[in-house]
């Protein structure tokens, strides 16, 4: 089956266009491929000169200290837990462990009994009279910086909750549908 002229130089104009085209398409494309090169090496660039000197001074001037300062306040801890409380502690238990040894001894019970029985033969009039305690001044000094703090914490609360509407500026909007319209009279 033949083609006839006509059908052939439009085909072969097809032809042309379509490795035009297609040439026209690899040069976009190898245009973009440098756009996308170059986007990439100045990216690099930004990062090596903006990105990489503000995280390295965000860690040197904000994280490492939080970090030096917790584990100052770690090792203080630890420090005064094992030469403070721990002995402390250690002290406590073992006095109350001593008295419940005194108790269990015989001849503190034998004394009690004997205490018991002088007070028998009197007619339970003895009797132990708890001395009063008086407030000294340290209760006062306590209540008083007791009521500071309430008073701060009240304070706070206050001015967290309170009601500032002269203190917000409230974006104002234009209706422009109004604008445009003609007003009636």
């Amino acid at each position: 089956m033949g083609l006839s002229r006509k059908r052939e130089r439009e085909l072969k104009r097809l032809r042309n266009s379509a490795q035009d085209l297609w040439g026209d398409q690899k040069q976009v494309l190898d245009h973009a491929s440098r756009v996308v090169r170059e986007a990439g090496k100045q990216v690099k660039q930004l990062g090596r000169e903006e990105v990489a000197p503000r995280v390295r001074d965000t860690i040197d001037h904000r994280i490492m200290p939080t970090v030096v300062s917790a584990r100052t306040a770690a090792d203080t801890t630890r420090d005064k837990l094992a030469h403070e409380v721990l002995p402390s502690v250690a002290s406590a238990v073992a006095s109350a462990l001593a008295v419940i040894e005194v108790a269990k001894d015989a001849r503190v019970k034998e004394a009690l009994r004997e205490v018991r029985k002088a007070s028998d033969k009197l007619g339970n009039k003895v009797q132990i009279i708890p001395q009063k305690s008086s407030a000294g001044p340290g209760q006062f000094i306590l209540l008083g910086l007791g009521l500071v703090a309430f008073a701060g914490v009240a304070y706070a609360a206050w001015q967290t909750f309170r009601d500032d509407e002269d203190l917000w500026v409230s974006d104002e909007t234009e209706d422009f549908t109004t604008a445009t319209e003609p007003q009636s009279l």
